[in-house]
């Protein structure tokens, strides 16, 4: 039986990679940190996806063959890399790092017990150019002499599967169980892999990652997010994103966003897409954040806003592609204004930690400062300074 190692074992790594990887045969073990979650899975060898599909009954799914490894054993996971049919990280940017350096050790190991055996790492991340990212952080911890390019394909992906973060209510009932969309399809690069592609049901390998990539953080996630900001101003009341959807001018703006990056993408990427398939996914989308059964929160779709007012992400990210081929930003600008009023907290009333900071370290200073701070728009460059004020000027 094929073997897959998955680093992250939380809704991701379970409802997405897991669940692909389990169902088409592979036996797939999860690292991860969390100790009770790591002895559950061993207890259990299964847990339960619970698919929404919202417009019918919720359909419970079985994932088998699985198991796990406590991360912190780092000689016990470097054991099963070694042997390992493919890889695969859905841990997030800032675990990233230490991941890369666990992975680096079984790299090491490998390369001792098989010689020259390349093996193919899945970068489930949310992350801009994570294989690059990847590919820097190995090289500071493998040996010099470890020849990366040749044993280690590092695969981005574009990863358009909705999870909500599970309430506590929840976890109670089953710490393993998972909820989340019908949507199943794994695009990923398809020129990374060293290794013949694997044949599982759901992948969806591309010639031109980049393009993917970004139609993945400047529509869907900055779509969500509009969702969210908007969502949010419009009515506090309100915790859902399915809820702020059903308010008419919300979904009008986050769609007019949408669409206004989408078309960016077409000049950007002409080979690629073209407006009616764009509107096209544009709705589709819309549909699934309305996914009443999903029960996704604005606090998790809106949270993170360092992140998420960065530069390169999904709003600032966007902005700039619009901008540079001279197009309309009038849509999208409102969106980093609404995001710098998100307040939302979680279940428990806590804001997301970061958010805390933003909203007493950055908000104060005011919105020109958060575009400097913040977002990297610079004063003195012509269409950065464009920006900014189109930004400044919206509401």
């Amino acid at each position: 039986m094929a073997k897959l190692v998955q680093f992250g074992a939380g809704n991701i790594g379970r409802s997405f990679l897991g669940q692909l990887f389990a169902r088409a045969g592979y036996e797939v073990v999860f690292v991860d940190l969390n100790k009770g979650l790591v002895d559950a899975l061993n207890a259990q060898r299964a847990y339960r996806l619970i698919v929404k599909h919202g417009d019918r009954e919720d359909e419970t799914v079985w994932v088998r063959n699985v198991r796990a490894v406590y991360a912190g054993d780092v000689e016990g996971v470097a054991t099963e890399v070694a042997d390992a049919d493919l890889a695969a990280t859905a841990v997030g940017a800032r675990a990233l790092a230490p991941v890369l350096s666990l992975l680096a050790r079984g790299l090491e190991l490998r390369r001792q017990k098989q010689g020259d055996c390349p093996l193919d790492v899945i970068l489930a991340e949310n992350l801009n150019r994570a294989a690059e990212v990847a590919r820097t952080h190995l090289r500071t911890v493998l040996p010099t002499d470890y020849p990366l390019e040749r044993l280690v394909g590092l695969v981005e992906t574009s990863i358009g599967k909705m999870v909500p973060l599970m309430r506590q209510s929840d976890l109670e009932v089953d710490p393993l169980w998972v909820f989340a969309e019908p949507y199943n399809r794994l695009i990923l690069d398809k020129r990374a892999f060293l290794n013949p592609i694997p044949e599982v049901p759901g992948l969806a390998p591309m010639d031109n990652m980049k393009a993917y990539v970004d139609r993945k953080l400047f529509i869907h996630n900055l779509g969500h997010a509009a969702s969210a900001y908007f969502g949010y101003r419009a009515a506090p009341d309100r915790s859902l994103i399915c809820e702020v959807l059903e308010i008419p001018e919300v979904h009008a703006r986050a769609r007019a966003a949408m669409m206004q990056s989408a078309d960016a993408l077409c000049v950007e990427y002409p080979d690629e897409f073209g407006r009616p398939k764009l509107e096209e996914h544009v709705d589709d989308l819309l549909r699934r954040f309305a996914n009443r059964a999903l029960g996704d929160s604005v606090y998790r779709v809106g949270r993170d806003l360092y992140r998420k007012l960065a530069r390169e992400d999904r709003l600032v990210g966007a902005l700039l592609l619009a901008a540079r081929h001279g197009l309309p930003t009038e849509a999208m600008a409102p969106v980093v204004v609404a995001a710098t009023q998100f307040r939302a907290r979680d279940e428990n009333g806590a804001f997301f930690p970061s958010d805390e900071r933003f909203f007493n370290e950055e908000v104060p200073l005011g919105l020109e400062a958060i575009l400097t701070r913040v977002c990297g728009l610079s004063e003195c460059d012509p269409v950065e300074a464009r920006l900014r004020e189109a930004i400044l000027r919206a509401d």
